[in-house]
């Protein structure tokens, strides 16, 4: 049996990957009939002769196609009933779409407009403007390529982006966003659809649907949720008690006493964690019992001071209440025990125990035997997880004083999880005190907590900052993070106190070479993103 000769496509796709000097284009009958093996030494004219021989196979190959069926017409695109953009506001939106700046590429004085495009996005949604249809396509492009656009992306491109997507595959994002493959979510009436979906849907389906009902109804969500939970795995149950966080409720307490005794040790650990941030549950209790056996108020001191006793084992009910018996590489086991135990407690229980002293006073106490820093740390925490602003205003301390944080912060990243339980404008206020007395150097942190756009005091504290920190004449390079903040998060307003700050400073003998320009040109490039968000703004409200 003769084999079949290779398609002569093949043959010129295979001639032009070897190259035209090892492999010559053959005649197209000849080819078709014989190959190619063989062939001599190639013409000069080879390489035209093989795109001669290509387009007249193209040719060939769309002569002798025959007629498909049609293709299913495509469904309709969904109305958006919401108000379309005001014209200025369209074309802003197809500028900022269109910034290709290079991430990290030198922009001089020019804002970068893709950085600017958040703020524009959570604008227009607060605005509830409908996006002009050709701005879609760029607009999940972008969304795309930014996880963290994602969210204020596809709220403002509305029903039409799910539509698309179904219709490209690099779009396919939007559909994972929502439950049911973009499908709207069932209501609470349709008790059928919600078994359906909880019962049958995927994992991502089933987290949100738990999620939505629960903000309608905590009760029913929690009771589907016990229905199936002990045939799940063990990662999706911690999934889905992550998510009980949010209405966090006492009504919660008798199913996160349950998971207390869970098979996998990080479902337990979250029970005991959510348990605990309920003041007034019985693992809050148990936890309040052991820890006040660990911290006392000597009495019989000249000075009253704290004094400490950790544990000295881990006892099964201590692990079942989520104490972690082993302590991490170079932590002791005792010190560890003990900061679990008071991170656990609830701190409306301290006050009676120490004395009927405030947060404030309990704080100022000194702790014998070098277990300051343990206590006060387990406070910060428990502080965080259960909001309580009156112990993190203690344990924060003034934000002048020495060591930038009082003397119950431990780190940045402490103060900063601190900061996130105040009211916005102590929140501010407080940033805007430590900057005035300790400078940008460790500022960063702390003004990501802050509420946007910057209160007036905290935005003053930080122009001021800038404008001596440029004074000292070094480069403004070490403060890049802490411009661009300021570049999305100062008020526009803001815009005319930096007029004094655009010009090259005069070099004095402690300023680097060229760091005049350089804070000039950052300056400038601030006041002119000020400037861009406020004209954003408007043109959004239609002014």
């Amino acid at each position: 049996m003769n084999s079949t000769p290779p398609p002569l496509w093949d043959d010129l796709v295979s001639t032009a990957l070897l190259g035209t000097n090892r492999r010559a284009p053959a005649d197209s009958r000849t080819a078709a009939r014989e190959g190619t093996r063989g062939s001599p030494p190639p013409p000069k004219d080879a390489p035209t002769t093989l795109l001669d021989a290509a387009a007249t196979e193209t040719l060939r190959l769309r002569a002798g196609l025959l007629p498909a069926p049609a293709a299913p017409a495509l469904p309709l695109s969904p109305q958006d009933p919401r108000p379309p953009l005001p014209a200025p506001a369209a074309r802003r939106l197809t500028l900022l779409l269109s910034d290709r700046t290079q991430p990290g590429g030198r922009r001089g004085a020019a804002p970068d407009l893709m950085e600017l495009l958040p703020q524009w996005l959570a604008a227009a949604n607060a605005h509830g403007y409908a996006p002009p249809p050709q701005s879609l396509p760029p607009l999940l492009d972008a969304a795309r390529g930014r996880t963290d656009l994602r969210p204020a992306a596809l709220e403002f491109a509305g029903p039409r982006a799910l539509w698309l997507a179904r219709l490209n595959p690099d779009w396919r994002f939007a559909l994972r966003a929502t439950a049911g493959d973009g499908v709207a979510l069932p209501g609470p009436e349709e008790t059928e659809r919600v078994r359906q979906l909880w019962e049958e849907g995927l994992f991502a389906e089933r987290v949100t649907l738990l999620i939505a009902l629960r903000s309608r109804d905590a009760d029913a969500a929690r009771e589907m949720l016990a229905a199936t939970w002990p045939t799940e795995r063990a990662e999706d149950r911690l999934m889905f008690l992550d998510s009980l966080r949010a209405g966090l409720y006492p009504g919660d307490e008798p199913f996160l006493e349950q998971a207390l005794s869970d098979r996998s040790r990080n479902v337990r650990s979250t029970a005991a964690e959510l348990l605990s941030a309920l003041p007034g549950s019985a693992l809050a209790g148990r936890m309040a019992a052991r820890a006040s056996t660990c911290v006392a108020l000597d009495r019989l001191a000249e000075v009253p001071s704290i004094v400490v006793e950790a544990p000295h084992e881990c006892d099964a009910g201590m692990e079942r209440d989520g104490v972690i018996r082993t302590a991490p590489t170079g932590r002791g086991e005792r010190s560890w025990w003990l900061g679990q135990l008071v991170e656990a407690a609830p701190l409306g229980a301290w006050p009676a125990r120490l004395g009927g002293r405030t947060p404030q006073e309990i704080v100022a106490l000194p702790v014998t035997d070098g277990w300051l820093g343990e206590l006060h740390a387990a406070w910060c925490r428990a502080a965080v997880r259960q909001g309580d602003a009156e112990w993190s205003r203690a344990l924060l301390g003034a934000p002048s004083a020495p060591g930038a944080g009082g003397p119950g912060a431990v780190s940045l990243a402490e103060r900063a999880r601190l900061l996130g339980t105040l009211p916005a404008s102590r929140r501010a206020d407080w940033v805007a005190g430590f900057i005035a007395t300790h400078g940008l150097s460790e500022a960063f942190q702390l003004l990501g907590v802050c509420a946007v756009p910057w209160a007036p005091s905290l935005g003053r504290a930080v122009v001021d900052a800038l404008d001596i920190a440029r004074d000292a004449g070094s480069y403004p390079w070490s403060f890049s993070g802490v411009m661009g903040l300021a570049e999305r998060c100062l008020a526009p307003e803001e815009a005319a106190r930096l007029d004094a700050l655009l010009a090259v400073p005069e070099k004095s003998e402690n300023t680097a070479p060229g760091a005049g320009s350089y804070w000039a040109e950052a300056f400038q490039r601030l006041a002119a993103t000020l400037r861009l968000r406020g004209e954003m703004l408007r043109e959004l409200e239609g002014a």
